[in-house]
Formats: C-alpha cells, sequence, structure tokens
C-alpha cells in the first residue's frame, strides 16, 4: 500500500475560506459542544466546529450558514469538544506491536498523534529496520511522526549492537517524509564532553530545522547537565523529581514528564507546576513505554492526562500538557493540537474532563472511535523474512553456559548485583555476600541470576551476573528478547536449567518472552518482527502478556509490570547497574566493574 500525503493547510485554503465565509457547505460539522480552547484555556459554550478536506474551517457559536444539504451533522449534545491527544515520547516497539496494531490500540483511547523513536529496532536492524518502521507508521490513519533514532548503540565501547547508527544515517533520514527531528539523545556524556559524533547527528538535524529529543538520566544538574544542554537537544523525559523539572524548563528545555507501563514520574514533577507555579507551557506529557497490556486494559494518553489530574493539576492545563504543548514543541502549532481553523480536524468528543470517558473520536475530520471500538482500518506493511529471523545464537546453550566460576578455596563471595526498583527505571548497585558449592557461586534468598545472551551475530556469548528486587522463588527463568537497548536475549532466574531451557526456546521462536517454571513453560509473548514485535492484533498479544505476569506472579514476582523492569536490566545509560554483552557497567562512572569482588 502507498502512502498518500495528507493535503496541507496551502493545498486546502481555498476551501477553508469559502466554508468558513459562507460560500460552501462544510463536509462535517460537529454541532453544539463545548469548545475546550487550549490556546487560551477557556471553555466556550455552545459552538460549531465546521469541517471540510479533513482540517477544521471554523469554529463559531453557529455554523448554520456554512451547512449544505450533504453536510454530515454530528450533534456534540453539549459535550466537550477537545483536540486529540498528542504522545510526545513513545516506542512503540515496547508495546510489543507494529505501529499499525498500536495504532488500532490507542484510536480508541483518543491518542491522534504519536511521536515515536523506534531505537530499539535501528539496534537490531539499523537504518533498515527505521524504514521499515517509518513507511508503517505513514499508512495509518492517525498521526504518527518519527524520531530518526540517534543513538545506536546508546553508549559506544558499553554495548554491541546489531547494527550501529550513524551521522550519514540520520541525514539520509532527515530527508524522509514522515520524521520530525532525532530521538532521545542518550549518549548524554558523549553530547556533555563533545563527541563529534554526536555533534554531528544533532547537526543534520538542526540544519534540516527539526527537533533534538533529549535523554539526560543523570542525577547530576551541575556542568554536565550544563553541557548537555548547551549540546542542543530541546527536551527531556528522564527527570523524576521536581529539582529535575525546574532545571530542565529553566534551561529553555522541554519537561517531558512519563507515566508508562512501569514509569510513574508525573505526581513527582508536576508539582513544578501545581506547587511552584511555573509556566505549565514548558511541560509536557508522555507515555515513553507502555506494553499491550496496559493499553488495552488501561488506556494511552488519556490514562496519563487522568493522572495528571488526579495529581492536582487543573484539567485544561493538563489538557495543554497533552496537545497544544507538544504540537508547538515540535513545530507543528499550526497543524495538530488545538481545535483552530486550518488545524487537522482531530477531536474528542467527552462528557467530562476528569474522568475523561472518549465517546468519540475523530481523526482528519472522519469518525475514527465510538465508545472504545475502532472503526477504521490499520494497514499493515509487508514486513520481509529479514526482519522476522533475527535472533542467532550460535548453539544450543545449556546449564554450564549459566554457571558463575567462584575464586578457587572460596566458601562465600562478594557479588556487585543490580537492584532492582519497583516504578522506576534506575537501578541500584548493591552487594550481597553469596555462598559458594562445588566451585560456582550460588544465587539465594533475594538474589537471583541474570545472563545477557549475544543474539545478532551468533557468537554463543553468554554474560553472567546478578541481580535482586524480583522475589522469585523455585527453580524458574524468563528469559526475553526485548532487552534494551541492545536486544540481544536477557534471561534471569534461580535455576541454570531452566534458564538454558527458556534461551533455547526463545531461539526456536525467533524471539519473544517465555516463562519457564521447574522445567515446564508457563506463558509465551512470541514477537517474531526483530524479536521485538508482533502483529497480532493487541488484545491477542495482550493476553499472551497477561498470561506471562500471571507466570512472573506464579513464580514469587509481585513487583507492578515487572516485566518493564526486565527489559531495561541491559540498558546502559540508566544509572546504577546494568548488563551488556561486554559485562557488568557501572553507569554512574561508565566503567566496567567485577561481578565479583576481589578477595583480599
Amino acid at each position: 500500500m502507498t502512502h498518500v500525503p495528507f493535503p496541507s493547510w496551502s493545498d486546502t485554503a481555498a476551501e477553508l475560506i469559502a466554508v468558513a465565509a459562507g460560500r460552501s457547505p462544510a463536509d462535517t460539522i460537529i454541532k453544539g459542544g463545548a469548545w475546550v480552547n487550549v490556546h487560551t484555556r477557556e471553555i466556550l459554550q455552545n459552538h460549531d466546529i465546521a469541517i471540510v478536506a479533513g482540517r477544521i474551517a471554523c469554529v463559531v457559536p453557529d455554523a448554520g450558514y456554512c451547512t449544505g444539504p450533504d453536510t454530515e451533522i454530528v450533534d456534540a449534545a453539549g459535550r466537550y469538544m477537545i483536540p486529540g491527544l498528542c504522545d510526545g515520547h513513545m516506542h512503540i516497539e515496547s508495546g510489543m506491536l507494529t505501529p499499525a496494531e498500536f495504532a488500532r490500540a490507542v484510536i480508541p483511547h483518543g491518542t491522534t498523534s504519536m511521536f515515536t523513536d523506534p531505537h530499539e529496532i535501528a539496534n537490531v536492524l539499523g537504518l533498515d529496520g527505521v524504514r521499515m518502521m517509518h513507511d508503517e507508521a505513514l499508512l495509518q490513519p492517525v498521526n504518527i511522526f518519527t524520531q530518526m533514532p540517534s543513538c545506536a548503540p546508546s553508549a559506544p565501547g558499553m554495548e554491541t549492537t546489531g547494527y550501529e547508527i550513524t551521522p550519514d544515517d540520520v541525514a539520509e533520514a532527515m530527508t524522509w517524509p514522515g520524521i520530525i527531528g532525532l530521538g532521545e539523545m542518550m549518549n548524554f556524556p558523549g553530547v556533555s564532553n563533545a563527541d563529534p559524533k554526536m555533534l554531528a547527528e544533532m547537526a543534520a538535524t538542526q540544519n534540516a530545522g527539526k527537533t533534538v529529543g533529549g535523554h539526560y538520566a543523570s542525577p547530576d544538574l551541575g556542568p554536565a547537565f550544563a553541557g548537555y544542554v548547551a549540546g542542543g537537544p530541546a527536551d527531556d523525559h528522564e527527570g523524576t523529581c521536581e529539582a529535575d523539572a525546574i532545571a530542565r524548563m529553566r534551561q529553555g528545555m522541554r519537561s517531558m514528564i512519563r507515566l508508562g507501563s512501569a514509569w510513574y514520574d508525573v505526581e513527582s514533577q508536576i508539582t513544578a507546576i501545581t506547587e511552584k507555579g511555573l509556566d505549565p507551557r514548558n511541560m509536557i506529557l508522555c507515555t515513553d513505554d507502555c506494553h499491550s497490556g496496559t493499553l488495552i486494559n488501561d488506556g494511552h494518553m488519556n490514562r496519563v492526562l487522568r493522572h495528571a489530574i488526579d495529581c492536582g493539576c487543573d484539567p485544561l492545563v493538563a489538557l495543554q500538557m497533552a496537545t497544544i504543548n507538544t504540537a508547538t514543541h515540535f513545530g507543528l502549532e499550526r497543524e495538530i493540537g488545538s481545535l483552530t481553523p486550518g488545524r487537522r480536524a482531530d477531536v474528542i468528543l467527552t462528557s467530562d474532563l476528569k474522568s475523561l470517558p472518549i465517546e468519540q473520536v475523530f481523526v482528519r475530520g472522519k469518525l475514527v472511535a465510538e465508545n472504545g471500538t475502532c472503526l477504521v482500518d490499520c494497514p499493515h506493511y509487508d514486513w520481509p523474512q529479514r526482519a522476522r529471523q533475527t535472533v542467532h545464537m550460535g548453539k544450543e546453550l545449556s546449564a554450564d553456559d549459566f554457571a558463575i566460576t567462584a575464586p578457587k578455596g572460596a566458601n562465600a563471595v562478594t557479588a556487585n548485583v543490580i537492584g532492582v526498583v519497583e516504578n522506576q527505571a534506575p537501578t541500584r548497585a548493591l552487594k550481597f555476600e553469596l555462598p559458594v558449592t562445588e566451585g560456582r557461586v550460588q544465587a539465594t534468598g533475594e538474589v537471583c541470576q541474570i545472563a545477557l545472551v549475544e543474539r545478532h551475530r551468533a557468537t554463543g556469548q553468554v554474560t553472567n551476573a546478578f541481580v535482586s528486587g524480583f522475589g522469585y522463588e523455585g527453580p524458574m527463568a524468563m528469559a526475553s528478547t526485548v532487552a534494551h537497548d541492545s536486544h540481544h536475549m536477557i534471561v534471569v532466574g534461580t535455576d541454570a536449567d531452566n534458564m538454558a531451557l527458556a534461551a533455547n526456546r526463545l531461539g526456536e521462536v525467533g524471539g519473544g518472552i517465555v516463562i519457564y517454571k521447574d522445567g515446564h513453560e508457563l506463558a509465551l509473548v512470541d514477537l517474531p518482527i526483530a524479536g521485538l514485535m508482533s502483529d497480532s492484533p493487541a488484545a491477542d498479544v495482550a493476553a499472551k502478556a497477561d498470561r506471562m505476569m500471571d507466570a512472573m506472579r506464579a513464580c514469587g514476582c509481585t513487583l507492578n509490570n515487572a516485566y518493564m523492569q526486565h527489559s531495561l536490566l541491559a540498558l546502559v545509560v540508566i544509572p546504577e547497574l546494568r548488563i551488556s554483552d561486554l559485562g557488568l557497567v557501572d553507569v554512574r562512572t561508565f566503567e566496567f566493574i567485577p561481578v565479583l569482588e576481589p578477595v583480599s
């Protein structure tokens, strides 16, 4: 299927003027609603929205003068008319869905515009994978704007990815029709230290007149942060406290505050607006990462908006953070983000601004969802075999591949252990004393084993370490080829035999997530596209994800959305400890540290 560009404002200006001036009839009129104006933060009762060619011609108290015999009339019946919701920063792959199925899942929740960074697939398939995501995104009936990934690898020298993104790749992508800017600049030490490659990528983006996305995952707000801001990133979603949000906004960045499946960073930062009284136009709501279960069961940007309101934010201010603020940031204020003339007619009808029931959703003037049901087709890209055969382990693994050998003669060792923190992206750097049996270190108590299995180049390499916080009990293992950002395979378990079974199972099915307990498979989410996504409907993937979560609980894990924590254990740009194919990484210093402390 070929992408047909949506006509621009200038292409349709003559039609818009003719309708607004009363010389031609509108295609559609949404009649008798309460106009929520995000430019002025007002609610104006009894207004009509006249639409032609998929754009808003006018918003007036009575559009009867531009009504013709064929004009479709939608009775708003006094309901609020709000702009379609925008997600300012997100990764479609984290939903375990392709762009088409992700769109189908979020349209009923009122998300009409997404700003997506496909850096997950970039790590697996490079620029080729980004192009596939971009091309499917352009086929959708909603607005999916793609940010060209910036950092693959996310931390050069700390990990090995399937492909590397170069400044030439970035420059090429800036010419593609759906590219809106550069994805999150995760290599924040590289920016602060003026790394030539990072500067070249940002220059290619700025020279194209597009936005550079940020990712400063450090609590240090001193010279390193100042250097990062000076480099060019225009926003940041890695803040976790009020001071982070304030620092970013004061330096001219947009503070993106996120509520994903596992990241709960809105409540701790929105106080910069609700209590400190800073200008809310510099704050943006986003999700970052939502898996399919969240999308089906809880919602998308409507969920974030409700949460911000529950945290004490004025509903109209929160709405600005999910519409006009986002559009303005990406240079699209004249295209999306408000219900005003010339903009795309992306409209939500809702009967309450706090609980936000999404009753009807219009995109480009067409009804696309009603009362939770998607009413439009979301076309699929024809994903080639090279995108479906990406798990290359090199050999069948055995329990011996997951052994951690102790120093000769040791009865116990001190281990550096990754500590998972519930509902937070950062981990903790912990130390535990672990016993040794027959020369091998044993994971006991709250500590279990973690392994990273190389899956891009068929090396057969396994890197082993320890992790705590999941609460697993009994012989079990969980394996996933979703392993931000290098997307090798992460295996976490209490038993080497189960770890080998889980890893080999994912090699057999071409990627996904699997859980074994006592030698038996409890749950499998197969993700055949790049080992990251399924092109099945979201409800089907969510059902498998629900079984996966049930299986994690059956193994003793009670963490909220523990799968998301699992998937980030190799993300070597967020402190404190992470695992990569090259070893155990202390992200505070960007140095490798030993799994076992030297015996004195």
